[in-house]
């Protein structure tokens, strides 16, 4: 496996990147966007999380491209789409950003659907109006900052990093040149992946570019006005949470329940940060579930909020 100095490069991957053939390079917002789309029906979108791209939902988008337009983006900066100028990787940035590519595709989501960073994406879409699913699906959603002495210091430090040219490189060098890096980084999330998830992850980090956005993302990220505007969120919201997340606390969940009216936690016993690439049946009849409205109704959710957040804390126990 080669090292990239840039971006991945679509021209040597798209022979083995998942659903290439659905792939399409849009301009919108200013940038080069890579985006998947496919099927007919109301419109699905899917974000992905930081350091990922859209292959992150390669096993969800066949299925689900039967009953909706699936439109997965790699998000600014990461995989193939292309990186924006400063204040673009923000939590507004990005949200504007996507909000300018669903535009340029005539797109306006019933569902959506976001792992990690991307489910705040979301939810930060939908508060500014820029989108008005009927629904919300987070898995291993990342609603809150740092807490304790990585809130202290892991910001810090992503900037720190951003601003050395030599660490993105440093960190694609080691997918290359130590290929478990990869799995050992994936487990410390809690998930286990199959060899040819492992491949695509690696693929990615390989190229110092996509790395360094990744970084600039974490160093831009700013979720308290997300926190309190989450208790006005319209569209009724899933927190599906794997309960071996090392990444994202799953108690969490309960916190984020408590400030959304009608939200619901679902416990995913045994699966980790990256639950749905673990187990994407599960994953998928939970957006089945989404979808035919069978989620808690708004208004006056506390009380549903805090049943699902006790029987999600009982399976962690």
């Amino acid at each position: 496996m080669m090292f990239s100095p840039g971006k991945p490069d679509w021209t040597r991957e798209r022979s083995r990147w998942p659903h290439s053939d659905a792939s399409r390079f849009i301009r919108a917002g200013g940038l080069e966007w890579h985006v998947q789309v496919a099927g007919e029906g109301p419109d699905l979108l899917m974000a992905h999380g930081t350091g990922a791209a859209g292959m992150s939902w390669r096993d969800l988008f066949g299925p689900l491209s039967r009953r909706f337009r699936v439109i997965v983006p790699d998000l600014p900066g990461h995989g193939f789409t292309q990186t924006p100028p400063v204040g673009g990787l923000s939590l507004p940035g990005m949200s504007r950003l996507l909000g300018e590519l669903l535009g340029a595709l005539g797109a306006s989501p019933a569902l959506a659907v976001g792992h990690s960073a991307g489910a705040a994406i979301l939810c930060r879409m939908a508060l500014d109006g820029r989108i008005a699913p009927g629904a919300v699906v987070a898995f291993n959603g990342a609603f809150l900052p740092f807490k304790g002495m990585a809130g202290q210091v892991f910001p810090p430090l992503a900037r720190l990093l951003v601003l050395n040219p030599i660490a993105p490189r440093f960190f694609a060098l080691g997918a290359v040149t130590d290929p478990a890096s990869i799995e050992r980084l994936i487990l410390g999330t809690g998930s286990r992946l199959d060899p040819a998830g492992l491949a695509l992850y690696r693929r990615l980090i390989r190229a110092p570019g996509h790395v360094a956005a990744a970084l600039r993302m974490m160093a831009s990220w700013d979720l308290a006005p997300l926190v309190a505007d989450l208790p006005r969120l319209g569209p009724p919201l899933t927190l599906a949470v794997g309960t071996a997340d090392r990444a994202v606390d799953p108690a969490e969940a309960r916190e984020i329940a408590a400030r959304v009216p009608g939200a619901r936690v679902v416990a995913l016993p045994g699966l980790g940060h990256l639950a749905h690439e673990e187990d994407p049946a599960r994953a998928l009849a939970l957006i089945a579930e989404a979808a035919a409205g069978t989620t808690r109704p708004q208004g006056g959710g506390g009380p549903d909020a805090r049943e699902d957040a006790d029987t999600n804390e009982k399976a962690r126990q």
